[in-house]
């Protein structure tokens, strides 16, 4: 137990260093846009007067680690910074785009998830037989499916040609609309899942099969066990251990995926809030969600680092 907590602890400890550093070097290479917050915040028409004076109101004269700092200490209080000529916050964008992203990388995760691991136990056990070399197929061809041009091909099959369900349009609620906020989700869910899939069903395979060829499953065998209860007893949970941990790294390529997949289904999560502030040139709404974007993958796999620490017993004696 004690060497269970020095671990978390470790992770614990990382995650503000983690994310210094992250918004660091985000901070830094802002610094370095052309785009005067002034003119942004008081048009392009505003007198040289005006400009010099906000930038003494805001401090955007200063050199940029004073700025930095300056921005930290409003990160720490929740303060992202405004963008637009409406001094919009930042925050208030995040807060609304967020749980757009997130659920749709659950969704991706999830139906990823389900099916890559049915697949490669189905695999492992009927290995070299007509399952597996189909399930070896689809998952080449998943994993040779780019994300975005599956995206583009199922708009074009379900909304175009047979009109099942929306590419675009608002999102429902789902506590008011469940069926149409799942017809709204799932092609981009699918979008995303399908790669991954396609990766982690022979990850699932290779892993059960290395754990099916080890001593103790053929001398259980050996005493007479039926190989079900041994696959669900002992094969599993130690072949998880590697899966789940390339699946912890996975969920931050799927957050990337989907930033992507937003602005081609037109969804209105953090992909579409950094496409605004590219095209309209606000860099406070563009570091705000990378950074948030970038934390959020930090904790992400700091809960997953803890998540393989539970399922493998084995490391919390190192």
């Amino acid at each position: 137990m004690n060497n269970l907590l020095r671990l978390v602890g470790r992770r614990l400890i990382a995650l503000p260093i983690m994310a210094i550093g992250v918004s660091f070097l985000i901070f830094f290479l802002m610094s370095f846009s052309p785009i005067d917050p002034a003119y942004k915040a008081l048009g392009e028409a505003a007198t040289p007067e005006a400009i010099q004076k906000y930038h003494e109101e805001y401090g955007l004269d200063d050199p940029w680690p004073v700025r930095y700092v300056r921005y930290m200490g409003d990160l720490l209080h929740g303060e992202l910074g405004t963008y637009s000529a409406q001094r919009r916050p930042v925050a208030d964008r995040i807060a609304t785009a967020l749980p757009v992203t997130m659920q749709l990388t659950f969704f991706g995760l999830l139906l990823g998830t389900i099916v890559s691991f049915t697949l490669g136990i189905l695999a492992a056990i009927y290995r070299d037989g007509w399952p597996d070399q189909l399930i070896r197929i689809l998952s080449i061809a998943g994993l040779a499916t780019p994300s975005f041009w599956l995206a583009v091909l199922l708009i074009l099959i379900f909304s175009s040609y047979l009109h099942m369900l929306p590419a675009s349009g608002p999102l429902p609620n789902p506590a008011q609309d469940f069926g149409g906020y799942m017809a709204r989700m799932i092609m981009p869910a699918v979008s995303l899942a399908v790669p991954l899939t396609g990766q982690m069903t022979r990850i699932v395979r290779t892993a059960m099969v290395e754990e099916l060829d080890k001593d103790y499953v053929r001398t259980a065998k050996g005493s007479g066990l039926p190989k079900g209860v041994i696959i669900a007893k002992n094969v599993l949970r130690n072949a998880l251990i590697t899966p789940v941990t390339t699946l912890g790294m996975k969920i931050g390529y799927l957050m990337g995926g989907a930033v992507v997949i937003e602005v081609i289904f037109n969804l209105p999560g953090m992909g579409m809030a950094i496409l605004d502030g590219v095209s309209g040139n606000e860099p406070m709404l563009v570091m705000g969600v990378v950074i948030v974007v970038a934390l959020s993958f930090i904790i992400i796999n700091i809960v997953v680092d803890m998540l393989y620490l539970l399922i493998n017993p084995r490391i919390r004696s190192v």
